[in-house]
C-alpha cells in the first residue's frame, strides 16, 4: 500500500547566512492531521525554518517538503498551505471584508459560511479600512483568511500576538476545529501554555538544530514556576526545611527576609512547610518560555 507523504519533511535541512549558520541540519516529520509546535529561544532559527518551509528562502543545503511537493516549488506547494504571520500586513486601502474576499481567492478554497461565523467570533469589523485596524485585528483579519481556508495544512507563525486573552481562547477552539477537519497545523509560538493547550506534539530548534522532539508529557517537564516569600523576620530553620520538600528545583536567599524558589513539582509540599513561617507575601510567577528555554538549555550556542 502506498504511504502517504508527511504534511512537513525536512532532510538534512540548512541554511548559512555567510560564516553564521542559521539552521543547521534539520530532520523533522510532520504526519498529516497532527498539531505540531515549533519552539525555541530568540535566535533559534524557527523563522529561517519557517521562511525556508514556505519557499521564500531557498536552503544552502538539504531539502523541505509540503505533502510531497519541493517547497521551492512555491505555486505547487502553496496549494496546501495558508499562513499566518507574526505580524500581519495588509493593503491599507481595502476593508476587512476586501483582504479576506482577495486572500480566499489565492487559495485552495474558503468555506464562505464558516468564515463569516469567525468574523462574528473574533468580534471583526470586516467593514473598516486595514489601515485603521490595530495590531490585534489585522491579526484577526489573517487568522479568520487561514480558518476558514480549507488548506490542509496551516502555518502559524506566533498567530496570537495582539489578541486579548477572550480571542486567545477563541483561537485555541478554532484549532480544534481545524484538527477535527483533519488539517495539519505547524504552530511557532512562545507560550507555553497555548502549546500545551492545542499541541500533540513538540520539536524544540536551538542555535539551529533541532534538539528535541517530543510529546506533551515531555514538554511539561519544563514546566516550572518561580516562588517569592517575604518573611516577617530571619528563619533559619527554614531553609533547612525547604532543602528535603520535592518539587523543588532550586533555592536562593535575595535576603534574610526574602527567598526565591523555583517549583517544578505540585506546590503542596512547599505550602505545609510556608505554614510554619511567619510569611507577609507570597506570590507566584511562571517564567516565559524564553527563560524556560536559557534555564533549561543554558544560554551557550553549543
Amino acid at each position: 500500500m502506498p504511504i502517504d507523504p508527511p504534511a512537513v519533511r525536512a532532510r538534512g535541512l540548512t541554511k548559512r547566512f555567510g560564516s553564521t549558520t542559521a539552521v543547521d541540519h534539520v530532520e523533522l516529520d510532520v504526519p498529516a492531521g497532527e498539531v505540531f509546535g515549533f519552539l525555541g529561544p530568540n535566535g533559534a532559527g524557527k523563522s529561517t525554518t519557517i521562511r525556508m518551509l514556505l519557499g521564500l528562502l531557498r536552503p544552502t543545503s538539504g531539502t523541505v517538503e509540503i505533502f510531497g511537493e519541493p517547497a521551492s516549488d512555491v505555486e505547487r506547494a502553496h496549494r496546501h498551505l495558508a499562513y499566518v504571520p507574526a505580524d500581519v500586513a495588509l493593503w491599507p486601502s481595502f476593508t476587512g471584508q476586501e483582504c479576506l474576499d482577495l486572500l480566499a481567492g489565492v487559495g485552495p478554497g474558503t468555506d464562505l459560511a464558516y468564515r463569516a461565523e469567525l468574523v462574528v467570533r473574533f468580534g471583526l469589523d470586516p467593514g473598516k479600512r486595514a489601515r485603521a485596524y490595530s495590531t490585534g485585528n489585522r491579526q484577526k483579519v489573517a487568522l479568520v483568511a487561514a480558518f476558514a481556508t480549507r488548506a490542509p495544512l496551516l502555518v502559524l507563525d506566533e498567530p496570537t500576538s495582539g489578541l486579548d486573552p477572550l480571542m486567545e481562547r477563541e483561537f485555541r477552539r478554532c484549532i480544534g476545529e481545524a484538527t477535527e477537519r483533519g488539517q495539519t497545523v505547524f504552530l511557532s509560538s512562545h507560550q507555553l501554555a497555548e502549546v500545551e493547550a492545542v499541541c500533540s506534539r513538540v520539536g524544540i530548534l536551538r542555535a539551529g538544530r533541532l534538539v528535541e522532539v517530543a510529546g506533551l508529557a515531555d514538554l511539561r517537564r519544563l514546566r516550572r514556576s518561580e516562588v517569592v516569600v517575604d518573611l516577617a523576620g530571619p528563619t533559619p530553620r527554614l531553609e533547612r526545611d525547604l532543602a528535603g520538600v520535592p518539587g523543588i528545583a532550586d533555592v536562593s536567599w535575595a535576603s534574610p527576609v526574602r527567598v526565591v524558589l523555583s517549583l517544578t513539582g505540585p506546590p503542596g509540599p512547599v505550602l505545609r512547610v510556608l505554614a510554619d513561617a511567619e510569611v507577609t507575601r507570597l506570590d507566584v510567577r511562571e517564567p516565559t518560555l524564553e527563560e524556560i528555554f536559557l534555564d533549561y538549555y543554558g544560554q551557550a550556542s553549543a
